[in-house]
């Protein structure tokens, strides 16, 4: 028998947000830090000021990250959260014109207009303000975002790309090291091309060719500015 629950897991719209929040973060973490490392590297010939500049990014872009995505998803649901607060009102004070509204909405998806008028009678008896939320605000348990969430899971995966050029500016020889970093971020960029998209069930193909281009990108452009300021340290 198949139920919604089962539904949904044979679909991948479910696994938007935290999906959404885990790549930025992670691709994020891998060009940002890897284009600083990259920045001082080219300008650099020792490696305590590429590794300084490599830690001080990763700190502060985890962080950034974090706090950005918990800002922006929290100014995101006091919306929804007014949104639903003022459907509330408007169902105590005009329950008739609400439900002309929902089966106006019914039958522009296709309904017949007695029909959609049917619909929208059962659902407003069983209730009300939960078929309003989702039918004329479109808001539903998949599109709605938790800020801790949202912001752990950026922040974390923020950390986790960024170690990763970390740990090459670590161990790679300081002669030629935005090379290395450049390899070995491109690589890394693949690999995460590859896993978000057979995670959210995409084009592979599409997915690491996109990161991979906004990714050399990033790295040309700061390793230009490295060379064209040519200053030693």
């Amino acid at each position: 028998m198949i139920t919604i629950d089962n539904y949904l897991d044979n679909h991948y719209v479910n696994r938007s947000n935290w999906l959404r929040a885990a790549v930025l973060g992670a691709n994020d973490g891998i060009i940002s830090v890897s284009s600083l490392a990259i920045g001082m590297a080219a300008a650099s010939t020792t490696r305590e000021p590429i590794l300084l500049a490599t830690i001080a990014g990763l700190v502060a872009g985890a962080l950034s990250m974090a706090a950005g995505e918990y800002v922006s998803v929290s100014s995101q649901t006091d919306i929804e959260n007014a949104d639903i607060e003022r459907e509330k009102k408007e169902l105590q004070e005009m329950p008739e014109s609400e439900l002309k509204i929902l089966a106006e909405i019914y039958e522009k998806r296709g309904l017949k207009k007695e029909t959609a008028l049917i619909v929208a009678k059962e659902f407003m008896e069983n209730d009300a303000l939960a078929a309003h939320v989702r039918d004329e605000l479109g808001i539903n348990e998949l599109n709605q975002a938790n800020p801790g969430q949202a912001a752990f899971s950026s922040g974390a995966a923020f950390t986790l790309g960024g170690v990763l050029p970390l740990l090459v500016a670590i161990f790679a020889p300081v002669n030629n090291m935005e090379y290395f970093l450049y390899g070995f971020t491109i690589i890394s960029l693949i690999i995460l091309g590859n896993v978000s998209a057979k995670t959210g069930g995409s084009s592979i193909k599409k997915a690491v060719i996109r990161i991979v281009i906004w990714g050399t990108l990033a790295m040309a452009l700061s390793a230009l500015v490295g060379y064209l300021f040519g200053v030693k340290v």
